[in-house]
């Protein structure tokens, strides 16, 4: 039975290992934290969104970003001193304008493809992950914003999404909770909810009854090729380090799928591959809803606030996830205050709901600059890749997944 080793325990290499696992590989699961989907997998916007699938490669949006340099608050923050990482990927983003259209209902069909596989996935293995089939609508303030979205509407449905325009009477019935002023919206009845971090952890138990092994608190130091297979040196992470001198371990397997998130890009550099992967971070905050009003009051439908950027998703009955801002400022994990605020501040404009109890979180988003996951070999042997979801890595894993097993069956057959 071919051997074969995933690095990375986010959703895109817990669904990567489960995959591979139906086709009758043996797995191995390598990952730097103790517990699966501790990062970018771990406090996302929770939002499985094909109407989301737009790329960001317009002049439109560096425009505004250029705008929102000087704003601490803005939806998109630039940390304008030189990187060349930083620079060189921006380029490359602005290169990929021309693909707008053709990368967006590409993207729209790996997200629908995704999202009828992570649901089969979830019924079959019996997951609970508080999944809200209840769409996602977004909603517009002005009519320029309405007027642009249309046109990107156009697009989307162009790739397969069902989404139809519907007035602000039409919303609030949708979602009853919205009370503010509002120029009209925008429905996906297909789209839903549910929280990451719960999926992958309850998918990655499951895989284990198909013999899937993970090695928990584990850092990747060095692959190595033969003509017989790829030899993997790794050691414990700083946060499973002891104070006993550091042991480097070895595993041997037929091939090996790189689904590290941002460490995707120095991976990538060691095996001889070029992966421009760049970490945007974004922040979400969960608001508990401790009270009967805030429970009342939070809404169930997912929303997204196009002129803030901000999204909600309803995790069961207790818990509102908020999330937004794009933020390019390196490998920097920190939670800023000012980032944070922007975020209590919008649920406390739009909802009657206490904000008391809110947990601030910051993720890197692994993005690429055309916006579309890697999802192929490497140039050497053995080596696969499956990485660079950008702010989609929940929404198109399901997919991605099914992919990179399959090319991997196709190169070394059970």
């Amino acid at each position: 039975m071919p051997h074969v080793v995933v690095i990375g325990s986010g959703i895109t290499g817990v669904t990567s290992a489960y995959e591979l696992a139906q086709l009758g590989y043996d797995v191995t699961v390598i990952d730097k934290h103790l517990f699966p989907a501790m990062e970018t997998s771990f406090a996302n916007g929770g939002q499985l969104s094909a109407c989301n699938a737009e790329v960001w490669n317009q002049k439109a949006t560096v425009l505004k970003g250029i705008k929102w340099m000087t704003q601490k608050n803005a939806p998109l923050l630039l940390n304008p001193s030189f990187d060349l990482h930083k620079y060189a990927w921006l380029v490359e983003f602005l290169g990929n304008i021309k693909h707008y259209e053709a990368n967006t209902k590409n993207t729209v069909k790996m997200a629908l493809m995704a999202r009828e596989r992570l649901f089969s996935i979830a019924e079959h293995e019996n997951i609970n992950f508080d999944l809200e089939k209840r769409g996602i609508l977004h909603f517009y303030h002005s009519e320029y914003d309405y007027t642009v979205a249309t046109r990107v509407n156009n697009v989307l449905c162009g790739g397969g999404l069902e989404r139809h325009a519907v007035t602000v009477e039409e919303m609030k019935n949708i979602e009853p909770s919205l009370t503010g002023d509002y120029y009209a919206g925008f429905y996906c009845p297909g789209d839903a909810t549910g929280d990451i971090h719960k999926f992958t952890t309850g998918l990655a138990n499951a895989s284990k009854k198909y013999g899937v092994k993970y090695l928990f608190g584990m850092e990747v130091m060095n692959v190595e090729h033969s003509d017989k297979g790829v030899h993997i040196q790794y050691h414990p992470s700083v946060e499973n380090m002891n104070q006993e001198a550091v042991a480097v371990e070895q595993i041997d397997a037929d091939a090996v799928v790189v689904c590290s998130g941002v460490g995707s890009y120095h991976l990538a550099q060691q095996l001889g591959d070029r992966v421009n992967v760049y970490p945007v971070k974004g922040y979400s905050i969960t608001v508990q809803l401790d009270d009967e009003q805030s429970i009342q009051n939070a809404p169930w439908v997912s929303l997204l606030d196009e002129s803030a950027k901000i999204v909600t998703s309803r995790l069961g009955s207790n818990r509102l996830r908020v999330a937004g801002t794009a933020e390019f400022n390196g490998y920097n994990r920190d939670i800023s205050s000012e980032r944070i605020q922007p975020l209590i501040d919008w649920v406390n404009r739009n909802f009657n709901i206490s904000t008391e109890h809110s947990i601030p979180w910051a993720g890197l988003r692994p993005m690429m600059p055309n916006m579309m996951p890697v999802v192929r070999r490497g140039k050497r042997e053995r080596v696969f890749y499956n990485t660079g979801h950008g702010h989609l890595g929940w929404t198109l894993s399901a997919a991605t997944a099914v992919m990179i097993s399959q090319e991997i069956a196709n190169s070394y057959p059970v």
